[in-house]
């Protein structure tokens, strides 16, 4: 008999512990880029700083929705020992000046270096003036977990319904 599985906490414990996202965008020609990011989270809302000039922000601005995918894992080099969240959703620039606050707060509070950033000399300070922040929204959300047996993966919507 397989234990129980609770994805969601594990897939919030797996957010909690790693640091490093991979963010999905595809252009106006379907030409598909990824890119590595650090954020912070929310539940399954992620948020990160990026140069609003940058291919995924602006793939984001021209993308029907702003959807977008992105996964979450550890570097591993035992197939047995992946884990790790792949997700689907919306992702948008933030605008209202609460909700960057807030975000501000989480993405400064996991990584006390940005501090430095803001208010210091020289180029990271200039690109942190001119970054804006960004929120993922997952819709659904799969929990990957080799440990489980190879290809052990189960899915579920944020609101809480799993799939059968």
């Amino acid at each position: 008999m397989e234990e129980s599985w609770d994805a969601p906490s594990e897939a919030l414990a797996l957010l909690d512990s790693l640091h490093t996202c991979t963010l999905a965008t595809v252009d106006e020609d379907g030409l598909a880029h990824a890119c590595n990011l650090l954020f912070a989270h929310d539940g399954f809302h992620l948020y990160w700083f990026s140069d609003p000039a940058s291919r995924h922000s602006r793939h984001i601005a021209a993308a029907p929705g702003g959807r977008v995918a992105m996964t979450v894992a550890g570097d591993h080099s035992d197939f047995g020992d992946i884990r790790g969240v792949q997700m689907i959703g919306r992702a948008e620039r933030l605008g209202n000046p609460l909700e960057i606050a807030a975000a501000m707060a989480r993405l400064t509070g996991r990584y006390s270096f940005l501090k430095q950033f803001f208010g210091g000399p020289g180029k990271l300070a200039a690109a942190m003036l001119k970054a804006a922040i960004y929120r993922f929204t997952a819709e659904r959300v799969s929990v990957i977990d080799n440990r489980r047996g190879f290809g052990s993966k189960t899915s579920f919507a944020p609101d809480g319904a799993t799939d059968a």
